[in-house]
């Protein structure tokens, strides 16, 4: 159940990350004022992205892969490609993006005009956004 949950929460994820970075690009670019649609997008992003990232641990260290740390040890698990990337690379590449998805927010929120505040989440969202489509098992997603 919880690894669907954490199938179909991205879905969400991605699609307000999305729109995060086309509303900030285009709101930079087009020299937009930062209004409180950006404002609440932006805050989503973060919020969905954090419910996804506790739905990801928890699945992460109630799942039978977990106990794989302690049958094959460290060494086995870095062999092998596909427990690598459950294992290690999806969770520390997602947990980075996560971190920066709420570095980006935090930033934005000390900026005082719109330019700036439009170009932080661009950056931060837009890099966080890469690093989650770069470790997604595409093979098995969404399920």
């Amino acid at each position: 159940m919880i690894k669907i949950i954490h199938s179909y929460w991205a879905y969400l994820v991605l699609l307000v990350l999305l729109l995060a970075v086309f509303k900030s690009v285009t709101g930079y670019f087009g020299k937009k004022d930062y209004d409180a649609k950006a404002f609440r997008v932006s805050l989503f992003t973060l919020i969905v992205s954090h419910i996804q990232l506790l739905i990801g641990l928890l699945l992460y260290f109630t799942s039978e892969r977990f106990g794989l740390w302690s049958d094959l040890g460290v060494g086995e698990v870095m062999k092998n490609a596909n427990i690598r990337l459950y294992l290690v690379e999806h969770p520390t590449i997602n947990i980075l993006a996560v971190a920066l998805i709420t570095i980006g927010y935090s930033k934005h929120k000390k900026k005082l005009i719109s330019g700036p505040k439009y170009k932080t989440i661009a950056i931060f969202y837009t890099i966080a956004l890469i690093l989650i489509l770069s470790r997604i098992p595409w093979d098995v997603w969404p399920v």
